[in-house]
């Protein structure tokens, strides 16, 4: 890939797994980026990994629930006074609570929509004016096989949202597309992170029979596919739904 402008990103859920590695490739890749999660723990272990890695002007690491409003609100006013106007947004953040759809309380149906579907949307809402008055943007959603096609081990609620992403991503192309702001979904399979579990599990030992390509998934595996589509070379990819998930699922 050609050399980008650097530019700010915010990686939601950015403070673990896929999130984490996101935020760690974009660094890399010359941008300053901003990670958050609601965990405590997890914000401060990425903040010292981060520490570890890159100069402490260029990325920010904070606590923030995505089911409070003016709590996102706040968060990116403080990332445009620290890093400035965000030019990337990954929308990452989920939560997943397994059973089957009769057995899901209607408070945890609305809590995960809140989190995965309408914390994402509130994202989108801080920096697309910005990104329209710049003439660029590049948001990209996290979404998942579940979201996809049959889910196998997600629950109701996380399927729903993560298939939801899809139709939000198609409404920014329509809207925002005349104004140089990419769209798109990135949609993992059974990735190796700490809500996944170790591979020795049954969940997972089950779901590598399943694959293809003989492995389960990393972060780094999805995190590449972000930088791409985060990336100026990505400039005409719009729209797209990106699968990686080692074959487990291969649509027409």
């Amino acid at each position: 890939m050609s050399q980008d402008t650097p530019r700010v990103a915010v990686v939601s859920g950015g403070t673990t797994g896929i999130g984490l590695a996101a935020a760690f490739r974009l660094l890399s890749a010359g941008h300053r980026v901003a990670v958050f999660s609601h965990g405590d723990a997890s914000v401060i272990a990425a903040g010292a990994a981060l520490a570890e890695a890159f100069e402490p002007e260029r990325w920010l690491a904070k606590k923030v629930d995505l089911r409070e409003p003016e709590a996102i609100n706040s968060f990116f006013g403080e990332v445009g006074r620290v890093l400035g106007a965000p030019g990337i947004l990954v929308c990452n953040a989920g939560i997943s609570p397994k059973g089957l759809s009769a057995d899901l309380t209607l408070e945890e149906w609305n809590d995960v929509l809140s989190v995965n579907l309408t914390g994402a949307m509130l994202c989108c809402r801080a920096v697309l004016p910005v990104m329209k008055e710049k003439g660029y943007g590049r948001v990209i959603f996290v979404g998942s096989l579940a979201g996809r096609t049959r889910p196998r081990i997600a629950g109701a609620a996380y399927a729903t949202s993560k298939a939801a992403l899809s139709g939000l991503s198609r409404a920014l192309v329509s809207q925002y597309g005349p104004y140089g702001i990419t769209s798109n979904v990135v949609a993992p399979g059974r990735i190796l992170t700490p809500l996944t579990g170790s591979p020795q599990n049954n969940t997972n030992i089950d779901a590598l029979a399943r694959i293809p390509a003989g492995r389960l998934g990393s972060p780094d595996d999805v995190a590449g596919v972000i930088a791409f589509l985060a990336s100026e070379d990505a400039g005409f990819v719009n729209g797209a739904i990106i699968d990686v998930n080692g074959g487990e699922f291969a649509p027409s």
